[in-house]
């Protein structure tokens, strides 16, 4: 398990206690280098929408477990935010919860020409996503194809 990896767990069995009690779900959390500055980041949810203010009680509450537990090595600035629209799919959690709804894939590759697939979610395992097009007809994907799948967003 990486550095990395090792600090995104162990920052979600510690936030995950603290999300649920105030009726909340989280979504995700990654620790990432942007621009030369590490962000360990919590995306939280709730029916409705999360806001900012749900989102400072979250930070308010954990920011001390962080001071107390100093488990990061790295000088990082820690965020909560909502996962927003378009949030990825990556727990078997999110997939359940999009069947029927539609998705969007990006692949790494083409895959007849086109990298980019909008469709309904109908049917997902380990190993394959299944989407249904407008003419009813269906594309597996093996999820080793596939750099991104979201729920579709529609203006």
């Amino acid at each position: 398990m990486s550095k990395r990896e090792a600090y995104e767990q162990q920052t979600e069995q510690l936030l995950l206690p603290i999300v649920e009690s105030h009726g909340f779900e989280l979504v995700d959390v990654e620790y990432v280098k942007e621009a030369g500055t590490w962000y360990l980041r919590a995306y939280i949810d709730k029916p409705g929408g999360i806001t900012v203010n749900d989102c400072e009680l979250v930070s308010r509450t954990f920011s001390d477990i962080l001071d107390e537990k100093d488990y990061i090595e790295d000088t990082y600035i820690f965020e909560v935010s909502s996962p927003g629209l378009g949030r990825p799919l990556k727990k078997e959690k999110d997939f359940a919860r999009s069947i029927g709804e539609e998705v969007e894939i990006r692949t790494y590759r083409a895959i007849d020409r086109q990298k980019e697939f909008i469709g309904i979610l109908v049917e997902y395992d380990k190993d394959t996503v299944t989407i249904e097009y407008e003419d009813e007809t269906t594309q597996v994907f093996n999820r080793a194809d596939i750099a991104l799948i979201r729920l579709a967003l529609n203006f």
